[in-house]
């Protein structure tokens, strides 16, 4: 089976991630998309995150009537920070009959080079690119990648928990039950 691999913080999931990872599913030969959510990037503060628990919870809550993309919290079972060359070494050793990909924006394909161990990734594995505004692609590392060309939407997990802050509707922006979860739970407030 082809898997594409999302990873993020996922911190909350919303639409724009989730219309992605649908249009990787019905434009390429991808047979899954698994939206990976990492529990400490290397990249990020790990003060402005949810537990991950609860972000894999919220992605869960967005994917329950999927069956092409799936939640993984594969990374929780990994030493922090989340190193995605770790992750992509016990993938292929846990479920060696799958062909991985990675999936990421044309801003974190600008920065591949940064990552741990990238020389790895760009001689073993497939990468699915979506445009991101501003971020050009240029391949200057001769990787394989595929350009998708995905509908983007304006939304971002940061400016999420800003409209939290602030007590506005994060309405159409995440599922409905994503938004139930956070309500309830009272999530983003601080």
């Amino acid at each position: 089976m082809k898997i594409g691999l999302y990873f993020g913080s996922f911190n909350p999931v919303h639409n724009g991630h989730l219309i992605i990872a649908s249009h990787l599913i019905n434009e390429t030969e991808l047979d899954e998309i698994w939206l990976v959510i990492s529990p400490q990037n290397p990249f990020k503060k790990t003060a402005a995150l949810l537990n991950e628990h609860q972000r894999f919870h919220l992605v869960q809550l967005a994917l329950e009537k999927e069956t092409k993309i799936k939640a993984s919290n594969i990374e929780f079972k990994l030493p922090k920070p989340s190193y995605t060359t770790n992750t992509l070494i016990y993938l292929k050793e846990k479920y060696p009959q799958h062909e991985f990909s990675l999936v990421m924006g044309s801003d974190g394909f600008q920065n591949l080079y940064k990552w741990f161990n990238a020389d790895f990734i760009i001689k073993n594995y497939s990468i699915f690119i979506y445009k991101r505004p501003g971020f050009e692609i240029e391949d200057d590392y001769g990787a394989n990648i595929n350009i998708i060309q995905a509908p983007l939407l304006e939304i971002s997990s940061t400016h999420i928990r800003k409209l939290i802050k602030e007590k506005k509707s994060i309405r159409f922006l995440v599922p409905d039950e994503v938004k139930e979860e956070i309500e309830i739970n009272n999530y983003y407030k601080n």
